[in-house]
């Protein structure tokens, strides 16, 4: 670490952060979510929760699911939620970072940020009816741009309350945008580094 980044750390200034409610860690998935949802429901009932994530990527949706059920909480309950991203927060783990408030999230020393845009596999068989062929590619098209737009309010939660842009965010998503923390931290996408 500089010693400007140093200077400017200050773990012993969140030791709710040393023993996380939940940790998250691997493929975000159903059963990610699921080890979520159980976590949650055992949180003690008042103060912060602290939730740790380590994962190399996976399902933005079940991100977005695990992220709606903080905000929803949030709003009905007033209570703080703590993002600590450890080793690694990759991609759909970086759609559910942007759930968090950008002034409660942190990173571990070491911790890699990767955004990048919406990834989609598919094949498309036209075959039959013109107009049929003309449905399934308007269905398709369809898809392309919900997904798109899904990824844009992420980006823009991403960097709400920091000092990137979306424009510029989507600019670097598009080849793959690998981070260290203390990047994050000088772009204000992290409150700090640990």
């Amino acid at each position: 670490m500089t010693d400007t980044a140093a200077a400017t750390s200050h773990p012993t200034d969140y030791p709710l952060l040393a023993l996380p409610h939940i940790h998250l860690h691997g493929q975000v998935d159903d059963t990610m979510y699921s080890s979520f949802r159980q976590q949650l429901a055992n949180v003690p009932a008042d103060g912060p929760i602290v939730v740790s994530l380590t994962t190399l990527g996976g399902d933005p949706e079940m991100a977005r699911a695990m992220g709606d059920d903080l905000r929803l909480l949030r709003q009905y309950t007033g209570r703080e939620t703590l993002f600590l991203g450890k080793v690694s927060v990759y991609s759909a783990g970086a759609t559910f970072m942007a759930s968090f408030p950008a002034d409660k999230r942190f990173l571990t020393r070491g911790t890699r940020l990767m955004l990048h845009e919406r990834q989609m596999t598919s094949q498309l068989a036209l075959v039959g009816p013109l107009r049929a062929a003309v449905t399934i590619v308007q269905g398709k098209l369809h898809e392309l741009e919900e997904s798109i737009r899904i990824e844009e309010e992420g980006f823009r939660d991403l960097v709400a309350g920091s000092r990137i842009s979306f424009e510029e965010l989507q600019k670097k998503a598009v080849t793959n945008w690998y981070m260290e923390a203390e990047e994050a931290r000088d772009l204000g996408l992290v409150l700090d580094v640990i």
